[in-house]
């Protein structure tokens, strides 16, 4: 399976995206970890790579399955890693190979052609410290059949519930 790992730049309400010249679709900088890579590394090279920048201090935010299905049956399926940084050292390249840079208002990021499984990956991690963990199945044509999302601290948050009532429950 393939891994991927990307990282959201966000600073001052800016978000750095990279519109790739195939559907004029905008994503996180990122790309394929390499054999043996830690997937913190792999993101930070990979911002790097496609925008001349190196992240500092990002945070794990995110790990997501892709599923591509064609007439019920699975023919590609990845994992992505997605880190979250609010902080940056070195230039920004003039010009990508991957495609087009654009420092993005972070009130205009939705708007931006893109995956619906990204949008709702941007959606929480502009709201949210949270980390999510999730799903996506699309078309090979990449339309949107299924998504499942699963907030890490909603279960930390159900489980302390737990844990209190149980105390309760003993005293």
């Amino acid at each position: 399976m393939q891994r991927v790992a990307n990282c959201v730049l966000h600073v001052n309400d800016y978000v750095l995206l990279l519109k790739k010249p195939r559907r004029g679709w905008y994503v996180a900088p990122g790309g394929k970890m390499e054999a043996g890579e830690n997937i913190k590394d792999s993101a930070v090279r990979e911002f790097w790579e496609e925008t001349g920048l190196t992240v500092t201090d990002p945070e794990m935010r995110g790990s997501f399955t892709f599923v591509m299905r064609e007439e019920g049956t699975t023919v590609q399926e990845w994992m992505m890693f997605t880190f979250y940084s609010t902080s940056y050292t070195g230039e920004l390249l003039e010009i990508s190979e991957e495609g087009e840079l654009e420092w993005v208002h972070v009130d205009d990021v939705l708007q931006k052609p893109m995956a619906e499984g990204d949008r709702e990956i941007f959606r929480h991690l502009l709201n949210s410290k949270e980390q999510v963990y999730g799903t996506f199945v699309y078309t090979t044509d990449f339309q949107l059949l299924d998504k499942e999302l699963d907030r890490l601290s909603l279960k930390n948050e159900e489980r302390c519930k737990r844990c209190i009532w149980i105390q309760m429950k003993r005293s």
